[in-house]
């Protein structure tokens, strides 16, 4: 019974998890249809609309009360305070970029930093928390290191985006891990701290200041479409919240990868963006270095679940 019941719970995290990063993946399809707005009208949009949204959630599930107490612990405790907004102020970052690079047809671009991404939060982990990279790890960076190399020879430009992308998101991750504040409630937190920023930005957008008229002004559908930009948000990682908790970190790891993949499949065969062989040779390396990483991640989750049995004989 017990086997049945962990059997269930599995299959529902991998679910969730898998439909959360396939929610992700395909999330360039949402920004394409509000591309005619500036990216930094979207991103503003996305940040208010997306707290109004987890509020919402939050109450529906009851943890209006610890989004409550993390607040006033958060206003004692100043270091927290700091790292908090400065994870609101790298996940801002993040989602404008990305809002852009699709926007701007470089979607391929976009999924190269999400690839390098866990390579970055390795590094980040040994220079910040001073963890010790095994050889496997090193020879990774290496490797995800020569493919960012190549694109930059190739076509005289640092992929600036890419990297960019997946700095944003790792540092983010490294301040969500030293920080530890839960994944919704966090994000509520994040949100309502750059909220009022965004606020003003659409304040000065929508009273004609940029000469644009905002987004309000524009069609009934485009409007309606940034107010759901909050629903887009969530959405996934409340799917991700609910799988993480139920399947290994190393199964986490495995799942992640669906996101970048999937951007790629569009930005080559429904975008029509171009892939040429330098791109080739560059995600070559980048996908031999992740199946590095992976392997040794999943080798250490066996070695300390092996641990753990030998503990319970």
């Amino acid at each position: 019974m017990k086997d049945t019941t962990e059997n269930k719970e599995f299959g529902i995290g991998v679910a969730c998890a898998g439909l959360s990063y396939i929610l992700w993946g395909i999330l360039p399809l949402f920004w394409k249809l509000v591309d005619d707005v500036p990216a930094g009208e979207i991103l503003a949009h996305r940040i208010v609309w997306s707290l109004v949204f987890m509020l919402i959630i939050l109450a529906l599930l009851r943890k209006l009360p610890t989004f409550t107490l993390e607040l006033k612990g958060l206003v004692r405790n100043r270091m927290r305070l700091f790292g908090i907004s400065l994870a609101s102020i790298f996940i801002s970052i993040n989602w404008g970029l990305y809002i852009w690079a699709v926007n701007a047809d470089r979607v391929i671009e976009a999924s190269l930093g999400y690839y390098i991404n866990p390579l970055v939060s390795i590094l980040l982990a040994v220079i910040v928390l001073k963890e010790k990279l095994s050889g496997l790890q090193t020879l990774s960076i290496i490797l995800a290191g020569a493919g960012v190399l190549v694109l930059t020879f190739s076509f005289g430009t640092f992929p600036w985006v890419a990297i960019m992308l997946a700095l944003s998101f790792a540092f983010y991750g490294l301040i969500k891990k030293m920080v530890q504040v839960g994944a919704l409630v966090g994000l509520a937190i994040e949100t309502l701290l750059i909220t009022p920023f965004a606020l003003l930005f659409l304040g000065y957008v929508h009273a004609g200041a940029s000469g644009s008229g905002g987004a309000f002004g524009s069609e009934f559908e485009v409007t309606l479409l940034l107010l759901l930009a909050g629903v887009v948000t969530a959405v996934p990682l409340l799917l991700f919240a609910s799988g993480a908790k139920r399947i290994p970190l190393s199964m986490v790891g495995l799942l992640q990868y669906f996101a970048p993949t999937i951007k790629l499949i569009m930005g080559v065969y429904l975008f029509h963006e171009p892939f040429t062989s330098a791109h080739l040779i560059a995600f070559v390396c980048i996908w031999v270095a992740l199946g590095i990483y992976t392997f040794t991640l999943m080798r250490g989750w066996k070695l300390r679940q092996a641990v753990v049995q030998t503990k319970s004989l």
